[in-house]
This record gives C-alpha cells, structure tokens and sequence, in this order.
C-alpha cells in the first residue's frame, strides 16, 4: 500500500508505517538532546535577556519616566479598592498561584494524553515543558535582580522573592496562553476564538489583580507577560517548527487504510459512469470522517460512491483523470489546497464539476470561496449548491513544469515562510505554524526583479515578496490582494518592499485597510515613463492576464502553499472559468 501524499502547505505530513500503532506507549523521539540543547540555550538568552532588563529598571533607568510614574499607579490603585474589586482580585491572583498552576497543567497534560484515542505527547510536551521552564527563568530572574515591593498595603503575604518579576503573571502566561495556542490549533466551530480568546485573557486578569492587590510594579508584572511568552516561543518552535524531533509511536492520528482499499476493491476501484468519485488525502480524511461524508453524499443522492486515496507519488492528478475517464459527473476532493491543486490540473477545462471538502490547515481556496471550514459542513452546503466557473492560475518557469494553481503563488517571503514551515507543526498547531516560521523568514533579503505585464513595457522593482493570487484572503481573515476575485478572468500581483520599521508599519496599515480601498491598477497605468527599478510605496497592486516575473538571482517559489524548486523566472497566465464548483448561494 503506497504512503499518503505529505502536503506543506495544507495537509499533515505521512506518517512512518509504525506510527499506525493505537497503544499508548511511549517511544523517545529521535532528535530529543537536539532539541532539548536548543531550548536549553534560548533559555539561557531569555534569561539573561530579562535579568539585563531587571538590572536596567533598578539601576540606570531608575530616575526616568515612565519608572518615575509606577508609585502613582500603584497608589492609584490603592485608592480604588472596594470589597467586590477585592474579592475578583483575589480569583484572579489565583489562577496565577503555584498550586493552581501546577495542578492546571497535571490535569491538563493528563488529558492530552488519556482523553485523545492516541495520545498528544507533542501537545503535552510543549506545555509542560514552556510552564517549567518560565518557572526557572524566573528563580533565576529573582536571584539575580533585587528589587523591593511598592510602598503600598499589599492585600497578600511578601513571597521571599524580587517583586520583579511577577511569577503569577508568568506562569499564568506560560499555562493559559499555551492552552490557547491548543485550543485555537485543535478545536473546531465558533467556540474556536471564544475559548481561545478567554485563555488568553486570563494572564491579563492575573497581572492587573497582582497590581491591584499592591504585589507588584507595573514593569514587573509586563516582565512576567514577556517570560512567559518567552517560554511559549522558544518551546512551540523547538517542538513544532524546527522539525528536529520525530513524532513518538502515535503522537499523530493515523488512519487505517484496510476497510477503504477493501471496499474500493469490491466496487471495481474506481467510478462506474456517472459515479460520484471522491479524491482523499488519506493522511487528513480519517475512516471516521470517510463515513461521516459518505452518509452526506448518500443522503443527497449519490448512491455508493467510490473513494480514491491519493499517495506519496500522486497527490491528486491522475486519480481524478482516473475518475473522469470512467465517466465521473461529481469529483468530490478531501484535502488541502495541495490536493486541490493537484485535482484542479486534471479538472481543469473538463467541467465536470467539484466539491471542495477542506481538510488541510490553510483551506485558502475553501476561505475565499465562502465555504464551512467543516469537512461535513462544506460538503453539505456544496451538494445544495450550484455550479460555478472558477479561474485557473497557470504558472511555469526555469525548473518548474506547467501546473495550475486555484489560489496563490509566489517568490520570496511567503515562499521562505511555507519552505521552513515544518509538517509536525502543522499537524499540531494548524496555520498558526506558519506565524512561527515567518518569525525567521523576515530575515529573507530584498530581491531585484523584472516584471512584466500583459503588454505593457517592463518594471524594475526591489521587493522583499511579490505574490500571484486568484484569490486575496489568507489564514486569520488578513487580505493581501483587496481585488482580486476567483472568477473575473483577471490574476492579481502583490509587490510587497517595506524598508525599515517605517515601511513594515506602512505596509501592515495598508493591508489592514484593504488595500486602502482603492481601485486595483492596471499593468499599463502603473508603469513610468523612466523606471529606476524603485517604486517608492512598501506596498503595490497590479492586476494582469499574463505576467513574467524574472529575478536577478534564484529565489524560492511557492505554488499554493506547496514550496517548489527555487529558479530565477516564474510566468503566470489566468485561465478563465476553467474550473466549475459546486458553491452554496451567496459563495465565491
């Protein structure tokens, strides 16, 4: 049986044939004293990045403002108290306290690893690991800068520690905020950012009751958000970025492939005519999710569907050109956008129409297409649908054979981004993998490129990124192409040269606003008459039907999220309705 295609953009990564094992055992992950000597030394850089920090605001900068305005606020504060103010004071302290942290975490590590029918060592890990070590840091911390308690009434007893920095904020910080990073990468439904928002606003409510209750400075307690945090980034990229530690037997769920392949063989392994075919990524599309999508399919008509898994050698192309050449009228896709694109090359120009079942971590296509991010959901609202016709991207270049592409492609930044982007995190952490890895990534250098649009005459740009899209919207609802619509005939191009922290925070507002509003310019309109290779603006749009893009050396490219082999030109031309959708009314 071939292993399931890995997708970096969108899918898990395939697993090893012994991480199929369903017991609860444990094996030690190779690569664990690489990692643990990786967290062991960016631990000792936050420590004594935070103890510079406390020597700092004790000594030297002791005089100034605003270390001169802490007594008023922590008088302020003295003045304020009420018996009800008090009393939520002192719940909010208490989530911070030792005890309560320590069994929050016990609990919650226990649950990570008892609760799931195969055991989340990875997840229990980076919490366990990030609260201890916020813990250390800040003994460390506290034996190393003296620093007395403000002169107020504290409503608690003096710990025998610094006042700086505040350990309940901290290890609320490091416990909270990590449950949130799980509950944000795991959970599914409104309930997502509701509970994941509250976790993170626990730490916050800890830090102003430590305040209120005259145990701490205002420095203190922002030093035990930034320890805290510390902790959480250090361990989070350790355990789930820089992809030196293989998962243990069973960290990852793994499906069982035995049932399916039997219940294709019986039915002739693929599609009678006018059969529904259903392309799947077995290593996101779990025997249970298989049934829940198969009960929809039969319950909307779709009498005894036939399931084709995609492997490590064919991501998608040539089952669907299967399923098509034995008479297929419905290709239904389970994956991310990798096996979107890879189904995308064979459907496209056919029509034969599709159902977008998202189950990757990106889910761009799904996203901009108004779709429900719940395989289940997505699938339904796509059978009460209608047909669409989408555009295609096309994109070749130097290394890079023709491929279609549904939703972006690029050079540069996001293709750093998706390249250093490690599988287990995304199998962990979902897209916020990609926040990690982009913390690198903008260290990529500014590039010279050559643009060159429809038939206008050629630009001369410097960009940090430029980026292709059918569609603008990304994970976390930020759009960077404000125009750009699946179904227009039109491609659109982001050249993104923000210069110096001036430029970055040009940038970001102008993304924030969506492209501030304006309309997107042509390939003509925009080009000068004498162009010196500099635009001016951190942020431009064009929109085109053909676009070369040539770079003056080799840079990495991207196609939908999937990081392909670097080279010095990519070409890219729209293909108009050339993919039909099945979307629900209002979709796309």
């Amino acid at each position: 049986m071939p292993t399931a295609a890995p997708e970096r953009s969108s899918d898990l990564p395939g697993e090893r044939p012994e991480a199929a094992r369903t017991g609860r055992s444990f094996a030690l992950p190779r690569g664990t004293g690489r990692t643990a000597a990786r967290i062991a030394a960016l631990t000792v850089c936050q420590g004594a990045l935070m103890v510079g920090f406390g020597l700092l605001i004790t000594g030297p900068a002791r005089g100034l403002w605003p270390l001169t305005a802490e007594d008023d606020v922590n008088e302020g504060l003295e003045r304020a108290r009420t018996g009800t103010l008090t009393t939520l004071s002192l719940l909010g302290s208490e989530a911070g306290n030792t005890l309560t942290v320590i069994a929050v975490t016990l609990l919650a590590c226990a649950g990570l690893i008892l609760i799931p029918r195969l055991p989340m060592w990875r997840q229990a890990s980076f919490l366990a690991v990030a609260v201890s070590l916020q813990s250390l840091v800040f003994l460390v911390i506290t034996e190393s800068v003296d620093r007395h308690r403000p002169e107020v009434h504290r409503l608690d007893a003096s710990p025998p520690t610094s006042s700086y920095t505040s350990g309940h904020t901290g290890a609320a910080t490091a416990l909270y905020g990590g449950l949130a990073v799980l509950a944000l990468s795991r959970l599914r439904g409104p309930w997502r950012r509701i509970v994941g928002g509250l976790l993170l606003l626990v730490p916050v409510l800890v830090a102003v009751a430590r305040l209120y209750r005259g145990m701490h400075h205002p420095t203190d307690v922002v030093g035990g958000l930034v320890n805290g945090s510390l902790s959480l980034l250090i361990v989070g990229r350790a355990l789930f970025t820089d992809g030196t530690v293989t998962a243990p037997a069973g960290a990852i769920p793994t499906p069982s492939f035995a049932s399916e392949s039997a219940g294709a063989g019986a039915g002739a392994g693929a599609p009678d005519p006018g059969r529904t075919a259903v392309i799947f990524n077995p290593t996101v599309t779990h025997e249970a999710d298989r049934e829940a999508l198969r009960g929809i399919l039969e319950r909307h008509g779709h009498r005894a569907p036939v399931f084709i898994e995609t492997t490590a050698e064919d991501p998608g192309t040539g089952q669907t050109a299967g399923a098509i050449r034995e008479g297929a009228r419905l290709v239904v896709v389970c994956g991310g956008d990798g096996t979107l694109r890879a189904a995308a090359d064979a459907l496209a120009g056919s029509g034969v129409p599709l159902a977008v079942v998202p189950c990757g971590t990106g889910n761009l296509l799904a996203r901009n297409l108004g779709l429900p991010l719940s395989p289940t959901e997505a699938l339904d609202a796509a059978l009460r649908g209608t047909p669409h016709r989408l555009d295609l991207g096309r994109v070749e270049g130097d290394g890079l054979a023709a491929a279609h592409f549904a939703a972006m492609s690029g050079a540069g930044l996001d293709a750093e981004i998706m390249e250093h982007t490690d599988d287990r995190a995304k199998s962990v952490l979902g897209w916020p993998a990609y926040v990690l890895a982009g913390v690198g990534a903008l260290r990529t250098p500014r590039m010279r490129l050559t643009v060159r649009l429809d038939d206008a005459p050629a630009l001369r740009r410097t960009a940090r990124m430029v980026l292709i899209g059918n569609v603008g919207t990304v994970q976390g609802g930020t759009t960077l192409l404000p125009a750009a619509r699946p179904d227009d005939g039109l491609l659109d191009l982001l050249i993104l040269d923000p210069r110096g922290a001036g430029g970055w925070m040009r940038a970001l507002a102008t993304l924030l606003r969506g492209g501030a509003k304006a309309p997107r310019p042509s390939a003509v309109a925009t080009v000068p008459a004498e162009d010196d290779g500099r635009s001016g603006v951190p942020v431009e749009f064009f929109t085109f039907r053909r676009a070369e893009l040539t770079f003056d050396s080799t840079q990495s490219r991207e196609l939908d999220g999937d990081p392909v082999t670097p080279g010095r030109r990519l070409t890219a031309e729209v293909r108009p309705g050339a993919l039909t959708v099945l979307l629900p009314a209002g979709g796309a």
